[in-house]
């Protein structure tokens, strides 16, 4: 396609960096450029601590075992959303619990959760979709009142804040993805953050494969050892290389999104005041990170002939997630509480258009120009 979904970001320093890990001949887990990533995450969060992992399902996973999730415990969630938000604790034989979401911004229905717990609860995990906040003052409460762990999905929330407080950085654990197709990438990679210093020696066990080689790596003790279940959670230095050379041009590549975000916006306002298409919605107490924009459509089959329409004209756009209520592995590992009044009929018009870091105006007026084609508006 001339005009792609998605382009990775690129700053022209990720392989000057690279070649470091390589002549310093530390190219394996934790090394220089690590440390970097942990410690700018913690510094631009206020988490307590940072730990990079290979991918944000790698943090999902670390989060469950540091919840100790066990067979036959519940978790609420949202169905519209990744596989990973699911897999994380159905590996440790959780049931997973889905409740609906909001229309308006795609997050989990706040007000849906307290109903769907029931004794076996342990854990809420929020998903901020398109770095949009889901109402976390509500949330925490709920959870603090049945004693359960929030364990924040901000794969797409790196930059988003909700009243003040950075995404990730609120509940028990929040989990950051580095994907290529995030706003800061490393080609896979993610991060989880921990909020409650208890946790902190542990994680680092965990993902050290359940063993304490960080101490060993230290000098404090003479061999390292298993100590529980864990896994190798920890990425390579030279991916961490590639992100931190975008972490450090982090407010201009937000800067550079939120641009085209606001453009799009901007050009689309007359197409959602006829009642043609609807637009995403941010609360006033969230500040989005332009993650990803997407439009309404009427319902799947307009939306289907839209798709058609902009690759025709070498557009690549994308549909979202299928909700896993409705998938086979959620059928199995998962039950939907309460009515799915929004969640598919919402997912069925979602479409997401082009964008990325240095999107073109040109690009941009182009995908703008065939939308409104499409609804014969002018």
């Amino acid at each position: 396609m001339r005009i792609n979904f998605n382009v990775p970001p690129y700053t022209g320093k990720e392989f000057n960096y690279i070649k470091e890990c390589v002549e310093n001949q530390k190219i394996c887990g934790d090394g220089e450029y690590t440390a970097k990533c942990n410690e700018w995450i913690e510094k631009k969060t206020g988490t307590t601590k940072a730990l990079l992992t290979n991918s944000c399902t790698d943090a999902l996973e670390m989060s469950a075992l540091l919840a100790d999730i066990k067979e036959g415990d519940e978790v609420i969630m949202p169905s519209f959303t990744f596989v990973s938000t699911a897999n994380a604790f159905v590996l440790r034989g959780a049931k997973i619990v889905f409740v609906d979401i909001r229309p308006d911004t795609m997050n989990i229905d706040e007000n849906l959760i307290e109903q769907a717990i029931t004794p076996k609860t342990r854990a809420i995990v929020p998903v901020h979709y398109a770095g949009v906040g889901c109402e976390m003052d509500t949330i925490l409460d709920i959870a603090k009142r049945h004693n359960l762990l929030v364990i924040e999905d901000a794969a797409q929330g790196v930059m988003s804040t909700y009243k003040g407080r950075a995404l990730g950085a609120i509940g028990d654990f929040g989990n950051y993805s580095f994907h290529e197709t995030k706003n800061y990438s490393m080609g896979e990679g993610g991060a989880i953050l921990i909020r409650d210093e208890s946790y902190v020696d542990d994680a680092i066990i965990v993902r050290e494969k359940g063993t304490n080689r960080t101490l060993y790596k230290l000098g404090k003790v003479d061999k390292y050892t298993w100590l529980k279940p864990g896994s190798s959670y920890l990425p390579s230095d030279m991916n961490a290389a590639y992100l931190y050379a975008q972490l450090e041009m982090a407010d201009e590549i937000n800067n550079n999104r939120l641009a085209s975000w606001n453009r799009y916006n901007e050009a689309f306002q007359p197409l959602a005041e006829k009642g043609l298409i609807e637009l995403p919605y941010i609360p006033e107490e969230c500040v989005h990170n332009a993650h990803m924009y997407y439009i309404k459509c009427k319902d799947f089959e307009e939306r289907s002939k839209l798709i058609e329409h902009l690759k025709s004209n070498d557009i690549l756009p994308a549909s979202h997630y299928v909700p896993l209520h409705s998938a086979t592995a959620g059928l199995i590992h998962g039950e939907f509480r309460g009515e799915d009044k929004y969640t598919t009929k919402e997912s069925e018009r979602l479409l997401r258009l082009p964008m990325y870091y240095n999107l073109t105006q040109d690009d941009l007026d182009e995908v703008v120009m065939r939308v409104k084609e499409f609804y014969k508006f002018s």
